[in-house]
């Protein structure tokens, strides 16, 4: 049985080799235009992959085990191949959310003051885009030139869907969307929460890389502790119970 596995783990390794590629192409397609989001046809690629390749390494490694003891196989195979691929985020994707976190409530405040400035918001989209630039610029061309061609706010905005914090976003601009005034107060007012939830983040891993620098230090002095305060007082204790 064991030689049987560990045959059948070359297998799975091999199926999930001629996975990544795909992923790892249609994030390197989306770094190399950098002016459209991830499109519907490669996000379907990425979900059809996600969910055909743990059925069938668990099946291969099934077969090739056999027996109950290859249902078992097959059942832990296709978990861990499951779980491999949820963990795996395209690189074109952890960049946007990094720049996304950093920019977005700069962008918000641009696009308030064109909103104040009387700018349409279609107008006010493509000049806070042009002045982004990247992929979180090229989501505001987007929506701008959704609006200008008469689409509705809440479709237009729906370009952020995949951004941190997108989602408030398009909400805000849908519930402001009759007056400019009212879009820019919602707007600003999830700029600060987006710039508070930034700083406690940061907050956070800050506390989590002291705690993660401390760690070391405490391990180290961890047999001295031991050596210095521990054995004397064992030592002492048996030679005060044994003849």
């Amino acid at each position: 049985m064991i030689g049987a596995l560990l045959s059948a783990i070359p297998l799975a390794f091999v199926a999930v080799l001629l996975a990544v590629p795909s992923v790892h192409r249609a994030s390197t397609r989306l770094t190399r235009l950098r002016l459209r989001p991830p499109t519907l046809r490669v996000r379907q690629g990425r979900r059809i992959v996600r969910l055909a390749l743990p059925p069938l390494v668990g099946l291969a490694v099934a077969v090739v085990v056999s027996g109950w003891s290859g249902l078992v196989a097959g059942a832990l195979a296709g978990v861990v191949v499951d779980q491999v691929l949820r963990r795996m985020v395209p690189r074109a994707v952890r960049e946007l959310h990094a720049r996304a976190g950093a920019e977005l409530p700069f962008a918000l405040d641009l696009l308030a003051s064109s909103l104040r400035s009387g700018v349409p918001p279609g107008q006010a989209a493509l000049a806070v885009g042009t002045a982004l630039g990247g992929p979180l610029g090229a989501r505001f061309d987007q929506a701008g030139r959704a609006l200008i061609l008469g689409g509705g706010a809440t479709a237009a905005w729906s370009a952020f869907a995949d951004v941190p914090g997108g989602k408030r976003l398009a909400a805000a601009a849908a519930r402001g969307s009759e007056s400019g005034a009212a879009q820019a107060r919602a707007l600003l007012r999830l700029a600060e929460d987006l710039r508070s939830a930034r700083l406690s983040d940061m907050e956070a891993n800050a506390h989590r890389a002291g705690v993660l620098v401390v760690l070391p230090l405490g391990l180290c002095f961890l047999p001295a502790f031991v050596i210095a305060g521990l054995i004397p007082v064992v030592a002492s204790m048996l030679g005060r119970v044994l003849p």
